[in-house]
């Protein structure tokens, strides 16, 4: 797992919205039969895993309209934070993640929708 520290460009990014950034984790090279595979093979799969990085703010909350017209309106967006954190261990489907780049390392954004399952360990917190 990547920890975010001052020493990475990590702390730079700004995830927008309910996507999420996650670092996949390295598959097997060996079958269970011990054949050798190509990563091409793992990377079709159509579930994957990977540690959740970063997280956007969530799903924006529209602001009430019919509201008191006396009363002062906000500019401030409101989210609906994501279940996803940093540290988690994901479980997610490889058709709706965007693959990229950064700094040599292989990232993916996926929506919040993607995840299925989200693996926590509480004494990470």
């Amino acid at each position: 797992m990547i920890e975010i520290t001052a020493d990475n460009k990590l702390k730079r990014l700004i995830i927008v919205g309910d996507r999420v950034l996650i670092k996949p984790k390295d598959p097997g090279d060996r079958t269970a039969s011990g054949l050798y595979l190509p990563p091409t093979v793992h990377e079709k799969e159509q579930v994957q895993s990977g540690y959740v990085i970063k997280v956007g703010p969530g799903y924006p909350i529209p602001a009430p309209v019919d509201d008191e017209p006396w009363k002062e309106t906000e500019e401030k967006v409101k989210y609906m934070p994501l279940q996803a954190q940093e540290g988690d261990l994901a479980i997610y489907l490889q058709r709706n993640a965007i693959d990229l780049e950064y700094d040599g390392q292989k990232y993916i954004i996926i929506p919040q929708a993607s995840i299925l399952m989200l693996e926590r360990s509480e004494d990470l917190y």
